[in-house]
This record gives structure tokens, sequence and C-alpha cells, in this order.
């Protein structure tokens, strides 16, 4: 298969990857993982997922960022806020999509799988496929994390079942001429569109009565909770300062035998009636102790990976002993030696934070009859013929003119460089495009509440869509608009599957208008 194409090229490295791979067998393999080690995380299809499992499709999940197979990590992360939140949807979409595809029947064939990786964006040179960088991939990126060029072409067949399943579901789509032609003047069209900002900083000066404190607490005692605490005891099998400057075939080997020490201690855990003391003094290492931690909160001993704070709650007093957990500088071992159970508030630990939730509801609720008040001055001002900026002086409030935007930029056939810097967009840009685009001209919006506050929006004009540049633009429209149908309707069965496999909902923020479809 894909090796093929490699088989007289830099042989030596192929021998290293192969050994390499031979080692991590017993942490990346393919099989079963609930049936390996301890701490299960959750179930799908009525079956445990392990840690170790997890921990496994987190590493392809970067993999996957890697190798540029955007449509794969977008899919399979969508809603994710963050990036452990990135790390879940992942992890177990990805369970749910292979799942899946196997009961549709979909099963990619080597040549298949073979062309799929020739097409990765991180193997394409001037001519297309280059086999230098594909080399240089395998040879710097899978062997020093244990996986082989098994794994790009495992994720390979998961991107053409991902294909063949969006393109069962899309049988039927269809797109209006009509629902077309207005989705593209709504999206767009440009617009001149008004900001008037609430502020919220002045209301928070509110001082709460004790009685609505008291009052407050009551009503949420149960649901006011201290963080349950853990703390645990590990050893590390780790690079020195010297090994990290490492590269190349060098680390690969010196990754390799923390790899095979690692192995061996948890070996001598799971022998029966093993003691995590007495296997760390046979061993000759010097154990670490963490503080007291939150999930949230991670002790910094443990921040060298995102995935040792999950796995430490993931520890129970029955099975205290973690798997080894890989980090960028080696492997973790965690003992739990301590878990400080939730526990109810009282009133004076809870009072801080029910000081702040009232005064931040009581001042979003001010804003919001401020901004009603407004809003109708503003209304009636602008009836009258007076200017925006008579208008909110005579509603009390400041106008910020902005400069003229579109729902969506740039347009369908522009190229992706001329697309805005989204880190100079303001916080609150989405929150106004979604306000303005179900705005007619001249008319102004109710309140818009938003993590910095709140605000009113006012659409000044929406510029004609010019026929010819819609004609011009139909191909790019009707592609890009079927394909936002196509992840919608995607996305729906993905949520519906994960619900049958019996997975939680993923966590997601309603996204702010995009391209129209």
């Amino acid at each position: 298969m894909i090796t093929v194409m490699r088989k007289h090229h830099k042989t030596l490295m192929i021998i290293i990857t192969v050994l390499v791979c031979i080692s991590f067998s017993w942490y990346w393999n393919k099989s079963d993982f609930s049936a390996m080690g301890s701490g299960a995380i959750g179930k799908v299809y009525d079956r445990d997922v392990s840690q170790i499992e997890f921990q496994r499709n987190v590493r392809l999940l970067r993999l996957a960022s890697q190798l540029g197979m955007r449509d794969l990590v977008t899919e399979l992360t969508a809603g994710a806020q963050n990036e452990n939140e990135a790390f879940e949807n992942f992890s177990w979409n990805l369970l749910v999509l292979r799942h899946e595809s196997d009961a549709l029947g979909i099963e990619p064939t080597t040549n298949e799988i073979a062309s799929e990786v020739k097409k990765l964006p991180a193997f394409q040179g001037e001519k297309g496929f280059d086999i230098t960088r594909y080399t240089e991939l395998t040879d710097q990126v899978l062997a020093p994390n244990g996986f082989s060029e098994a794994q790009i072409e495992e994720l390979a067949a998961d991107q053409i079942a991902l294909d063949r399943v969006k393109k069962l579901l899309s049988a039927g789509i269809s797109l209006p001429e009509g629902e077309m032609r207005d989705s593209y003047e709504k999206a767009y069209a440009k617009m001149d569109v008004t900001v008037l900002p609430i502020p919220m900083e002045s209301l928070m000066q509110l001082q709460i009565p004790d009685e609505e404190i008291a009052k407050a607490y009551e009503a949420r005692k149960a649901q006011l909770k201290s963080d349950e605490k853990r703390k645990v005891k590990f050893v590390q099998f780790a690079l020195t300062d010297e090994q990290k400057k490492l590269t190349g075939k060098a680390r690969v080997d010196v990754l390799q035998k923390l790899a095979d020490q690692a192995n061996d201690f948890t070996e001598a855990l799971q022998a029966k009636g093993a003691d995590f003391d007495l296997v760390v003094a046979n061993f000759k290492l010097t154990p670490k102790e963490s503080g007291e931690f939150t999930q949230a909160e991670p002790d910094p001993e443990l921040k060298a990976a995102p995935s040792l704070a999950p796995a430490a709650f993931a520890l129970t007093n029955e099975s205290p002993d973690s798997d080894a957990i890989q980090t960028p500088d080696g492997f973790n071992i965690m003992h739990l030696m301590k878990i400080q159970p939730s526990r109810p508030l009282t009133l004076d630990e809870a009072r801080p934070k029910l000081v702040e939730d009232l005064k931040k509801q009581q001042a979003q609720q001010m804003a919001a009859l401020k901004a009603t008040d407004a809003a109708g001055k503003l209304r009636e001002a602008l009836k009258g013929g007076k200017s925006v900026a008579e208008a909110a002086s005579a509603a009390g409030v400041q106008a910020e003119k902005l400069p003229p935007f579109a729902l969506a930029d740039p347009m369908p056939s522009a190229s992706p460089g001329a697309s805005p810097d989204p880190k100079k967009e303001r916080p609150d840009m989405p929150y106004i495009k979604r306000a303005a685009s179900n705005l007619e001209p001249g008319s102004v919006s109710d309140y818009i509440n938003t993590p910095e506050g709140g605000l009113l929006v006012l659409l000044e004009k929406r510029e004609k869509i010019d026929p010819a540049q819609y004609e011009k633009e139909r191909t790019s429209l009707e592609a890009r608009a079927m394909e936002n149908r196509n992840q919608v309707v995607f996305a729906e069965w993905l949520r519906e599957r994960r619900h049958a496999a019996g997975v939680a909902e993923p966590k997601a923020e309603p996204a702010a208008p995009t391209a129209p479809g």
C-alpha cells in the first residue's frame, strides 16, 4: 500500500519506524481498548471506553490536523469552544462515525485509501504528491508519538467514510432559486450599521441586600456545591533537558526506551497485590505529589498535557492507578491519593458567587429596560426625520458607526486571502451581524445581550446586489450553499447517532450567521 511507495527510500528510517511501532503496540494498537487498563471514561454502544482509547483518539486528532485534514477535523469537532471540548467531540464522534459507516457497509479499498493519502495537503509539493514530504512527516512526527504509517491510512479511511456518509445524506437535498437569491442578497450585500452600546459597568455597582442573597441561596442550595478535588502522586519517565534538544532517530531511540520503562512499570502495577509505593521503590524512582486540585484548575505539575487532569479524575479508590499517559516529553503514571468529594456550600461560602450573579442579573434587567426605552425613542425620532446622531442623543445613548460590512466575507469566488482576519474583528461582531441580518433598513433591533455587555443595532442601509455579479458568483454560491446544507444535515445525523450510541450531547453555542444555505 502506501509503504510500497517508500520501499527503497530511506530504508534505515523505515526499520527504525517499524521498531518504534512494535515497542508502542501495547499503547496504540487498534484492538478492544475497553479491555485494557483502568479508568473507563464513558460508554458507547453499551461498551466501556477507556482513558487509553480516548487518548489515542486525541492523538489522532492532532495527527489529522498536521495532515491538513480540515474536513474531518471540522466535522468531528463541531460545537467545540475550546481545546478540551475539541478532543472530547472528536473522540466520541470518531467512534460513532466508524460504527455507523460499518453498519452502512462502507469499506474503503486499499487502492482508495492509498489514493486518499496521496491527496492529503501535508504531502503536496509543486507537482502533487511529494514523497520527500511524506517521508519527513512519517519520520519526524509518527514514530516519536508512537504512531506508524498505519494511522495515516486509518485516518484516510475515516475521511472516505465521512465523505460517503455525507453523500448518502445529501441525496435529495435541493436549493430553490428564490431562496438562493434571497440568501445571497442577505449574506453578501454590504450594510451600513450603527451600534448603540448599553453600558453595564455602572449598573454592576448595585448593593444586594442580605435578604435577597439569603433568598437566592435557599432557591439554589441544591446546585451550590464545591468542586470535587483530587490529590495524586505520580512518576515520570521523561526526557532530560539535554534529551529534549534531540531530533530524528536520536529522539526516537530515547522515547522508545522511556516507553519500554513505562510499560514495565505499568505491568508491575497490574500484578496481583501490587502496591504503587513498593513498585516505585523497586524501580528506584522518585515520585512527585500534587496539591489538591479541581478538574477545572489542575495542579501546575499536571499542566504538561491536557489529558493528565481528566485521567486523574477517571481514577477511583477501587482502581487508583492510571495507565501510562504520554506527554510531550515522555510518560506519566499516576496514583490516586485522596478524593475530596463535592459538598454543599454554606451561605458564607456561596455569598461571593451569589452576589456576582445577582448583580449581573439585575444589571442585565436594568440594561434591558433602558434599551427598550431607548429603542422606542430612537424609532420615534427616526420616523420624525431626525438623523441617527440626533435620534441617539434624544434617546440618551451613544452612537458608534461601523465600517460597512457584509454578513459573509468574502464573495464565494474570492481567494482565501481576501477573508478578513478574525483576530481583528471585535468580539461582539457575531451578535451585531446576526441582529443586522434580520433588520429592514431604517429599523432598530431589540436589546441584545452580549458577553461584553449589551447593545442596540440600527441598520441604516443595505446595498442592492448587482444581478450580473450574482450570475457571476452563482456556481461558487451554489456549491458553498449546498456544502453548508450538507454540513447541517450531517450534524443533525451525527447528533441522532450519538444519542443512539449513548453519547452525551456536545456543548455548543449558537453559531453566528455565515454564508447562505
